[in-house]
Order: C-alpha cells, then sequence, then structure tokens
C-alpha cells in the first residue's frame, strides 16, 4: 500500500495522510478522494498552475516532471526544485512513501476541495 503524507504551509490546515492501492492515480485525484484541501481550476489537465505543490520526499514514486509542467509551474507561486503540479504526478509504485507540503492556497480563486 502507498502512503501519502499531507502538510500545508497554512496553519489552519491539520496534516493528513493516506493509505490505499494508488498506482495510476495522480496525487490531485487522491487528495479528492480524501478530502485534502487542494485547488484545481482547470481540472487537472495540465492548464494552470493552482495544484501545485512540494514533493518533498518520494519523487522516485511517481512520473518523471514533463515540459510542458515546467512551464506551468514557472508561473507557480514561489516555486522550488522540488515543486510539481499535483495533476501530474502520476503514481508508479504500489508501495510509495510520499511526503508532499501544499503551498498556501488561501489567494487562490477557484475550485477548491
Amino acid at each position: 500500500m502507498a502512503t501519502i503524507h499531507f502538510f500545508f504551509e497554512d496553519p489552519t490546515i491539520p496534516a493528513k495522510t493516506v493509505t490505499g492501492n494508488y498506482v495510476d492515480q495522480s496525487i490531485l485525484e487522491i487528495t479528492e478522494e480524501h478530502d485534502v484541501h487542494l485547488n484545481h481550476n482547470c481540472g487537472g489537465v495540465c492548464a494552470c498552475s493552482t495544484c501545485h505543490i512540494y514533493v518533498e520526499k518520494g519523487a522516485d514514486f511517481i512520473e518523471e516532471i514533463s515540459d510542458k509542467e515546467e512551464d506551468f509551474i514557472d508561473r507557480a507561486t514561489n516555486p522550488r526544485l522540488e515543486s510539481r503540479l499535483a495533476c501530474q504526478c502520476i503514481l508508479l509504485d504500489e508501495s510509495a512513501e510520499i511526503s508532499v507540503t501544499i503551498p498556501n492556497q488561501s489567494w487562490i480563486i477557484g475550485h477548491e476541495h
């Protein structure tokens, strides 16, 4: 079973850990299944940067970053080396252990969960 730890820059949102068989699912889809707060205005098709996250641990367990994703990360607020778009982080291994930090999204207007 995969384990994903979600942490938040917004101190009002508590951390959450989820486990399950998530192979071939995106981190965005997993947030939807488990009521984890993450904005996603384009619906998960790599057309914006609102589902921007930091993959702190376990990047080897997800698909590599594409050029298109890199272009949208450049538009995100406070991008870092570990920045990814949750809609593009497809899990590859059923035994994955991943830690993700979700940036403060209080300024984003749009769809959130």
